[in-house]
């Protein structure tokens, strides 16, 4: 055979399977489709946010934690509704997936050289019920280094076991069949493709050059997502979350294409919970793309006004930072604004400066080079804009700013093909928001929103503004963002075991066929069910890259 393991997809849970392989003394052969540049992949370019429970970081911001209550929040995010049979094991997987980050799962990185910031996000505060979606406490912990900083120990010991001839990588080859022989898999076929040295996450060349097979005794599956491919993205759109955008911008590189899930469904893997995914409704047009359509999403603090593509104010969960699919779902059944792709913000100065992040590795520079004092001095002693917040307002397409509301709103207008804004309108609604703003109480549940954030201590040293009138004019300049649907994640896949044995149709396992990561739902098909608690997308592909790694060790021993 060519290798007791083939691992396919030189990603996060790629890596990390590679990894646990390796250093178990398994030879593994890491085959992928993209060239050397591109290891790690999407999870590379993440803002490296990891959701952890009760640890240090949260004790010493004052926030109470525990597994308990964690759990709770999961269950009532992921509302399994099929326990019967497509969540049987993703509610298994979640559980464990809990206790890891309650638990273990601190010292495991850190046992990696994985440490974290000492400040906790708060990320989707959820729909505004005990029983529901939300995380009703900070979780999301951001690795030092951002995605990248993550990625890096595990590049690194793949490097170190190709030098001790554990690990062969192959790549620019690329799957095209899996090999399963009386009912076992022992290894993969598919094309060479021509090498290309293509920048990291830069669309590559897919001319043939030749065809190739490999052989072994297990076989790891960690290929990703739909996200890169529109047409398979609106292919599997619910219908609960109404019709599918006809424009999207594209939060992952362009290989992230899904075609691993179809090849597995020919060799008799399970797939269940396809019509789970998750995108977010604050995506901008990347000024500075780096693959086709590249999106950008703001990570938005709880100020920001935000308006339907017709100028309406979103009803409450719909509010920034909230209850991610709510909002995607309101603005795709809506039936007068379905037919449009966008919404708005509308904002000040003094909100972007102190509320607005942008997801990803590259567009956070000072995290993602570990500079603690630049980390100090921009976000939580500095005045103004970060950096690429800054670049964004300046060349940024979405982006218009006004010193008044109604010039404001005439420039929205000229980025839509129509003029769809009324000015008086908006500033109706602009007045009854900023008159919530002028005492210390409320019935706005925006306004509860943004002075409980500003109770945390996290939120108020370096992620809410103080509370104050959009029409300020000490406020201003006046900023209204237009906002597109992002494609991200997709939340189904190939149904595993805790072992992360791939099952197949009749719900047994597959002998010496693996998977883990976004392939697998991040565990067992579907480990965050309808919603995700954020930080759980690296943090799934660390635990079930791990546990497949671990099993298919034991199967090769």
């Amino acid at each position: 055979m060519d290798a007791d393991v083939i691992v396919v997809g030189a990603g996060l849970a790629g890596l990390v399977a590679a990894h646990e392989l390796t250093s178990r003394g398994r030879r593994v052969a890491l085959v992928d489709q993209e060239n050397a540049a591109n290891l790690g992949g999407q999870a590379f370019w993440s803002f490296g946010g990891l959701f952890l429970a009760g640890t240090p970081e949260q004790r010493r911001l004052g926030v109470k934690d525990s597994f308990d209550l964690a759990w709770s929040d999961w269950q009532g995010s992921a509302q399994f509704d099929r326990l019967d049979d497509e969540d049987s094991w993703a509610v298994r997987w979640a559980r464990a997936y809990v206790e890891f980050a309650a638990g273990e799962k601190r010292s495991w990185l850190g046992g990696h050289g994985i440490e974290l910031l000492p400040t906790v996000g708060w990320a989707e505060r959820g729909d505004l019920t005990a029983h529901g979606h939300g995380n009703s406490v900070p979780r999301f912990h951001i690795a030092w280094g951002a995605g990248t900083g993550v990625v890096e120990p595990f590049a690194r010991y793949a490097g170190q076991a190709a030098r001790d001839g554990l690990l062969a990588f192959h790549h620019r080859h690329r799957v095209d069949e899996l090999v399963v022989e009386r009912g076992a898999a022992r290894g993969v076929r598919g094309t060479v493709l021509a090498e290309d040295h293509a920048p990291r996450g830069v669309a590559s060349g897919r001319d043939r050059v030749g065809d190739f097979e490999l052989t072994a005794q297990a076989v790891v599956l960690t290929t990703g997502g739909i996200g890169g491919d529109h047409d398979l993205v609106r292919r599997h759109w619910p219908e609960r979350l109404g019709t599918p955008p006809a424009r999207m911008v594209t939060g992952v590189p362009a290989y992230v294409d899904g075609r691993m899930l179809d090849i597995s469904a020919e060799a008799g893997v399970r797939l269940v919970n396809r019509d789970r995914m998750w995108h977010y409704t604050e995506g901008l047009h990347n000024w500075d793309p780096v693959w086709p359509g590249h999106g950008i999403r703001v990570l938005p603090g709880p100020s920001s006004l935000w308006l339907d593509a017709l100028g309406r104010r979103l009803p409450e969960p719909c509010l920034p930072g909230y209850d991610t699919l709510a909002t995607l779902r309101h603005l795709r059944t809506t039936e007068d604004i379905a037919g449009y792709d966008h919404s708005w913000f509308v904002l000040t100065r003094k909100i972007v400066e102190k509320e607005f992040a942008l997801s990803g590795s590259e567009q956070n520079p000072d995290i993602t080079a570990g500079d603690r004092a630049a980390f100090l001095r921009e976000r939580v002693l500095g005045k103004g804009a970060p950096g690429p917040v800054n670049a964004f307002l300046r060349k940024g397409a979405d982006f218009v700013t006004a010193p008044d509301l109604e010039r404001l709103v005439d420039r929205m207008n000229r980025l839509t093909d129509e003029p769809l804004l009324d000015a008086a309108v908006i500033r109706r609604q602009v007045e009854a928001r900023d008159l919530q703003i002028a005492h210390a109480y409320s019935k706005d549940a925006q306004v509860q929103g943004i002075r409980n954030a500003r109770r945390y201590l996290g939120d108020r040293l370096g992620r809410v503004a103080a509370p104050h009138r959009l029409l300020d004019p000490d406020a201003g300049p006046l900023i209204g963002v237009k906002l597109h649907i992002l494609t991200r994640k997709t939340l189904g896949g190939i149904q595993t075991d805790l072992d992360s044995r791939a099952l197949g149709v009749d719900g047994r396992p597959v002998d010496g066929l693996y998977a883990a990561g976004e392939v697998a739902g991040f565990g067992g098909g579907g480990v965050h069910g309808y919603n995700a608690l954020e930080g759980t997308f690296l943090g799934g592909c660390l635990f079930s890259g791990r546990a497949a790694g671990r099993a298919a060790a034991r199967q090769t021993a």
